[in-house]
């Protein structure tokens, strides 16, 4: 069904009353019946202000918030760029470039392009992303050529040092999605090679949630003299003390209800549970700080027995390409069910239908906040969020107002059941839910080390023993950070009386595996001479043994002869003193025999 325009009274004003066959310069007829065709007739803000800038050959750079409808703002004029180019282009001329963060932010581009790319006649688009062999597309290039490319800097660049057949002179557009992510996750030096090569006569343009934050960097994407465009969502104040004024300006949509839940870390798992089981209905996103996290939850929450029949998916950025595929298709094809990821899935990404987010371990870039929480509330819908914060991380809440997020308080559970005791009994059962649990604590507790905020999120700080509870950890591990710091063990109980060597692995082929390496580590050890006890006297033996020479010996065996006359000249002292007798004397001597 057709999408109508909001009402005014509206407060989520996803949609303007601007149709899209109202826009001037005016779309072609290919493009606006792919348009309806698709459900779309109005306009959002964003797409209402950009398409006519790009479409009059105006560069543009547009701050917008999360799930606005950024791509078809930057997709429909691309294609109408395209679509005026003099001729039909050669297989091997490149017209337009769109580059994004991740693999599937890109995929996801190219899917939504693809019902408007097919309005243009002998263009052929590529998608280039990581995860498959680079060799593959090289190929596929050479031999069915590419007019359109959509992916990855990495990947772009790679293709662009290995193949000189594509040609760039007459580019004509080049999008950057997400830019302020594309110019601070390390793809600077690829980016800045790839503008480099392309024509200076060209559209280009910006999109981000957070362009502020990346004003400076604008230059160096090659824009020139270009139109700002800031679409922001309007958000009711939280109370009417906060504000003089009814409706304030917000980085996030006004449709998404944000909270934040103080609790302590051993209390996280039962509060975490807890929420799940009160949302079964719905569609939710867990965020977590590392991989080895989301690995570590994503086998611990299934075996929990009340969250049986609960559809748990995990996705990170250490998943094989097409494992990663699959889990975002499995996720978004689900009516309820719950993404385990990291923030891999946080920029872009539009999965339909989902109701809340719940950030487990808040990011550590907080520009990432925003993004996270906008998986939800996207175009005009309502949706919800909860932030989990330690009580020594509370002043995140003000921090983040300031930045034009507000959130509310939410008190925890009084009637949430503890799991821990649950999780430990999985980890003495079975030794991959042990080893998992001490890599994601370990992870966790190094990630922190490094998070943006350190004056807020402040690692020396950590409460180590209920952290290592809330993981439920049968021991705490080893590492420096715990053994050289003062971090608080308090409220860690170790578990008793077990043999962590005897704890196994349930999958039966890597238990055998581990027992061989066992058996395999104690023959070494049983051929390996024992170590010798170290030398009482101040004078250590040498490291390295050398045979003594004849001197030597007569040496030692002389101080060996003088010690053990000198100890049979206090026993003699002794038998003429009566202390000891004559066989006492002979035993002590080794003489008895000759008595």
């Amino acid at each position: 069904m057709a999408a109508a325009p909001a009402d005014s009274s509206d407060p989520n004003r996803a949609l303007t009353t601007t149709r899209f066959s109202e826009l001037n310069p005016p779309l072609s007829e290919p493009v606006l019946e792919a348009l309806t065709q698709s459900g779309f007739h109005f306009c959002t803000p964003v797409q209402a202000a950009t398409i006519p800038l790009l479409c009059s050959f105006k560069d543009v750079a547009v701050d917008a918030a999360t799930g606005s409808g950024k791509t078809l703002a930057f997709v429909v004029p691309l294609v109408e760029i395209l679509r005026r180019a003099s001729s039909a282009p050669k297989p091997h001329q490149v017209l337009g470039v769109i580059l994004s963060p991740t693999r599937e932010l890109s995929s996801q581009i190219y899917n939504v392009a693809q019902p408007f790319i097919s309005t243009l006649p002998n263009v052929k688009s590529v998608l280039l992303v990581g995860g498959v062999e680079v060799k593959s597309d090289l190929k596929k290039i050479e031999e069915e050529g590419a007019n359109l490319l959509i992916g990855t800097p990495g990947r772009l660049y790679d293709i662009m040092e290995r193949m000189d057949v594509l040609d760039f002179r007459n580019l004509e557009i080049l999008i950057l999605d997400e830019a302020d992510r594309l110019l601070d996750m390390g793809f600077q030096k690829q980016i800045t090679s790839i503008i480099a090569r392309l024509p200076k006569l060209r559209r280009t343009g910006l999109f981000s949630a957070t362009q502020t934050e990346a004003v400076e960097e604008l230059s160096k994407a090659g824009l020139r003299n270009p139109v700002r465009v800031e679409v922001r969502a309007e958000a009711k104040s939280l109370n009417d003390s906060v504000s003089s004024q009814q409706l304030a300006s917000s980085k996030t949509p006004s449709g998404l209800n944000i909270e934040y839940l103080e609790c302590e870390a051993d209390k996280k798992p039962s509060q975490l549970v807890d929420l799940l089981i009160k949302n079964k209905s719905k569609k939710i996103i867990i965020y977590f700080m590392t991989c080895a996290c989301v690995d570590y939850w994503g086998v611990i929450l299934p075996r929990l027995s009340v969250l049986k029949g609960f559809s748990l998916i995990p996705l990170h950025g250490k998943m094989k390409q097409t494992a990663r595929e699959k889990a975002l298709a499995s996720f978004t094809s689900l009516s309820s069910g719950i993404l385990l990821c990291t923030d891999v899935a946080a920029r872009g990404l539009d999965i339909p239908g989902v109701d809340c987010i719940v950030q487990y371990d808040p990011p550590q870039d907080p520009n990432v906040f925003i993004h996270r929480v906008g998986r939800t509330a996207r175009m005009g819908r309502q949706g919800s969020a909860v932030v989990f914060l330690l009580p020594k991380e509370e002043a995140y809440v003000e921090f983040l107002r300031i930045r034009r997020v507000p959130l509310q308080g939410m008190t925890c559970s009084s009637d949430a059941s503890d799991v821990v005791p649950q999780i430990r009994s999985a980890a003495k059962k079975d030794r991959d839910v042990m080893e998992k649990g001490l890599r994601a604590f370990v992870s966790f507790v190094r990630a922190y080390k490094e998070h943006h905020c350190s004056y807020i999120f402040r690692w020396k700080e950590l409460e180590i023993g209920k952290l290592a509870m809330g993981y439920g950890l049968l021991q705490l591990p080893s590492m420096p950070e715990v053994k050289h710091h003062s971090l608080s063990t308090e409220g860690f109980t170790p578990v008793e009386d077990i043999n962590f060597e005897e704890i196994k692995y349930k999958d039966k082929s890597r238990e055998k595996q581990r027992k061989k390496n066992l058996q395999a580590k104690k023959a070494v050890q049983d051929q390996e001479p024992k170590p010798q006890k170290p030398n009482k006297t101040p004078h250590t033996a040498p490291t390295v043994m050398r045979k003594k020479t004849a001197k030597q010996r007569r040496t030692a065996q002389t101080i060996e002869d003088e010690d053990d006359l000198a100890r049979e000249y206090r026993l003699l002292k002794k038998l003429k003193k009566g202390t000891i007798d004559e066989s006492e004397f002979a035993k002590l001597t080794g003489t008895e025999e000759l008595l």
